[in-house]
């Protein structure tokens, strides 16, 4: 069993949600994902995080009451060999945390570097990331919540990309600061890198929760299943 920690500030938590479930399928392994919404609830039992995209101001004034970001960087800093999963507004968290915290990924950061919501955009991106294969699973959509929420469709995992490339969805984007990065580009956008990978922690400054393709997440769970 795969214990799962998504922090709930923000953004396409739900969706976040959905790809590890078919993430879980594909490997064959057992997930319980944590709803995370306070800080108490971040403890030494969770295998991995996933810090989904949003607004990350927003986030950090979210998160004060519950302490829920404190918490976040402390289990981050006492579990340095445990994968973190950061997306879009999660990839700042990641360069940019509070001053009590060194960043958890060496490089620089611009927020809505792309431009605003009507400058959001679709493309294809080169990975070069070790992923285990998954299987092809049949994936039902969670019903809506009590919230009257339901994530978003997304293509089915038979359009999952070719190994080495991966459809990528940027929405108000932040961009890596190029000339500063000093940890592993893993996904790149012609020659600019747009996914960075250093140590346990995978920053991504798009969504892969919004597609059909799951690699990022199946690599979170076997990352987590292989680590101290």
């Amino acid at each position: 069993m795969v214990r799962v920690g998504l922090a709930m500030l923000q953004g396409a938590r739900y969706e976040h949600a959905e790809a590890t479930k078919a993430a879980s399928l594909q490997l064959g392994v057992d997930v319980e994902i944590i709803h995370l919404k306070m800080g108490k609830q971040v403890n030494a039992e969770l295998d991995c995080l996933i810090l989904p995209g949003g607004e990350s101001t927003a986030m950090r004034k979210a998160s004060q009451s519950e302490s829920l970001l404190e918490a976040i960087y402390a289990w981050m800093s006492e579990h340095p060999t445990r994968p973190v999963l950061g997306t879009c507004a999660g990839a700042i968290l990641l360069a940019q945390p509070d001053s009590a915290h060194e960043p958890f990924i060496r490089t620089g950061i611009s927020r809505n570097a792309w431009g605003r919501q009507r400058d959001s955009f679709e493309a294809m991106l080169e990975v070069s990331l070790e992923v285990p294969a998954g299987k092809d699973v049949e994936l039902n959509a969670d019903e809506r919540n009590q919230f009257n929420h339901q994530p978003l469709p997304v293509q089915p995992s038979a359009s999952e990309s070719s190994a080495k490339q991966f459809h990528g969805v940027f929405i108000r984007a932040p961009r890596f600061e190029q000339s500063s990065i000093e940890c592993n580009p893993i996904v790149s956008l012609g020659e600019e890198t747009v996914g960075v990978l250093d140590g346990a922690r995978l920053a991504l400054t798009f969504h892969p929760e919004l597609t059909g393709d799951y690699r990022f997440h199946r690599w979170l769970l076997h990352r987590a299943s292989n680590a101290d």
